[in-house]
Formats: C-alpha cells, sequence, structure tokens
C-alpha cells in the first residue's frame, strides 16, 4: 500500500495569494511600462521612477485588488483544474494525455478569467492610478469601493488571456513534471517542482504576452477604444514588438510567480493535503 497526497480544491487560490504578495511589484512595474504610449522607460527605470515619486511602499499599490484577484480568478481555475484532473485518474488509467491538459486548462483559466475580470480590472487601474496627474486620478482607495464601476470591463480579452496562462502553467507544468519524473533522475521534490514550474512559467509568459498587453490597454481605457478590434488596430499601429512591450518585466514578474505558486502549493499538499491510499 502506499500513500499519496491530493490538493484540496481551495490550494491553489492560496498558493497564488502567497506569490503574489511576493511578486506584486513585478506586476505594478509591468503593468506601468505596458501603458506607456510611447516607450519612455525600462523596467529599472520605471521602478526608480515609482520609488522617487511616490516611495518604496508605493510598489505594493493595489495589493489588495491583486489578492481578491487571486481568490476568484486562480482559487477557480486551479479548483476546476485540479478536482477534474484528479477525478479522471482516479480511475488507474494513468496520466491524462497533454491534450486533454490543455483543453482542461483552457476551459478552467477561460471561466477564471471572466470571474476574476472585477478585481482584475481594479488591481490593473489601482496600480496606474498614481502615474496619472493629480487632477485626472480616479483616486482608488480600495478593492471593495472600486468594484461597482464597469465590473467586466475587458472580460473578453481577461478570460481568454486566463485560458492561454493556464494552459501555458498549469498543463504545461503537469507534463514537465510528469516528463522530469519519468527520467528517474530526479524524485518527487521541491528541486523537480522548481524545474517544472520554471519551464510552465516561460511557456505561460510566451503564450499570454500579446493578450496581455491589449487586455491592459482596455481595462486601463478611459474610453479611447471602441473595442477589443480597436485596440488591436491602435496598437499594431506602434509596431509588432508593441504586442510584446513588457516581456521582459512580464517573464521577470510571471516566472517567479509561477515558480513561488506551484512551490507553495506543493507544499500545502505534502503537509495539508487529502490522504489517498492505494
Amino acid at each position: 500500500m502506499t500513500e499519496k497526497r491530493m490538493s484540496r480544491w481551495y490550494f491553489g487560490g492560496i498558493a497564488s495569494c502567497g506569490a503574489a504578495c511576493c511578486t506584486h511589484p513585478l506586476d505594478l512595474v509591468k503593468v506601468h511600462l505596458q501603458t506607456q504610449q510611447e516607450v519612455k522607460m525600462r523596467m529599472v527605470g520605471m521602478a526608480m521612477h515609482v520609488v522617487k515619486n511616490d516611495g518604496v511602499l508605493a510598489l505594493y499599490n493595489g495589493l489588495s485588488a491583486s489578492l481578491c484577484r487571486q481568490m476568484s480568478y486562480s482559487l477557480t481555475r486551479f479548483a476546476i483544474y485540479e478536482t477534474v484532473r484528479d477525478m479522471m485518474g482516479s480511475g488507474g488509467q494513468g496520466p491524462m494525455p497533454f491534450y486533454q491538459k490543455v483543453l482542461l486548462g483552457a476551459f478552467g483559466g477561460f471561466t477564471g478569467g471572466f470571474i476574476g475580470t472585477p478585481a482584475d480590472m481594479v488591481n490593473v487601474r489601482m496600480q496606474n492610478d498614481m502615474k496619472l496627474p493629480a487632477d485626472q486620478r480616479r483616486n482608488y482607495k480600495h478593492t471593495f469601493r472600486d468594484l461597482s464601476q464597469k465590473l467586466f470591463s475587458g472580460a473578453t480579452m481577461a478570460s481568454s488571456r486566463g485560458a492561454l496562462v493556464t494552459v501555458g502553467q498549469l498543463a504545461c507544468y503537469d507534463q514537465a513534471k510528469q516528463l522530469v519524473l519519468g527520467t528517474g533522475l530526479m524524485g518527487d521534490n521541491i528541486l523537480t517542482h522548481f524545474l517544472s514550474s520554471f519551464i510552465a512559467g516561460g511557456c505561460a509568459t510566451f503564450l499570454c504576452q500579446p493578450l496581455d498587453v491589449i487586455k491592459t490597454r482596455l481595462m486601463n481605457s478611459k474610453g479611447e477604444y471602441r473595442g477589443v478590434i480597436h485596440c488591436l488596430t491602435e496598437t499594431a499601429r506602434l509596431g509588432p514588438l508593441a504586442f510584446y512591450k513588457g516581456l521582459v518585466p512580464a517573464g521577470i514578474r510571471l516566472i517567479p510567480h509561477t515558480i513561488l505558486t506551484f512551490v507553495f502549493l506543493e507544499q500545502l499538499k505534502k503537509y495539508f493535503g487529502i490522504r489517498v491510499v492505494s
């Protein structure tokens, strides 16, 4: 008889919140870079600009919205993906094929992206509000006060991005972990979790960056875009590289976030997961 641990449905949300607390400053700098109309600053320069103008704590502006987003968006996508995956794997048929992981990840991510849109929109606006002139600021105070304004602005893009990033993170993490363990060179330990999540973070960054740029512009819009297609064409006028604006900070933010999320998740599963004896 062997004992293994299965994740509880809410572990993904908790793990994502822990990761968000560590990587929020990188997320804030990424949003600032993506919402520049012209490339004026790079990552380090933007971070120094924020600290110089508003102080060190300004790097955590919008943290409440970020945590709210993780407990809606990430909790939903992890709950769907891991619950269905574990149910399908409990029949003794072995791991799911990769294409099924991709489809399941896309469905879970799309659903989570839609549910998490209000908090995601507030997260972006709270982060970007500080760089506006004083007379143009929305002066957001906290998440719950601002959730009443245009709740699902940019929901299509947020849901689509959620599908892509979940495929990159969850499906690719599972597949990478399966391949690493299949070599027999490494066991199911933190080093394997680190390597697998590093690969997954890179895949997620590459897949979702163009949509991430469009989503950020739509959510931060004050009405200058008539819709997704208009935003797409306006961004395209800046050149093809405009869709990958902020790619390096996005990777620097998303890869550590992915690593921390799965390391936290695996530790939660190890110590507090559901015991299954087979």
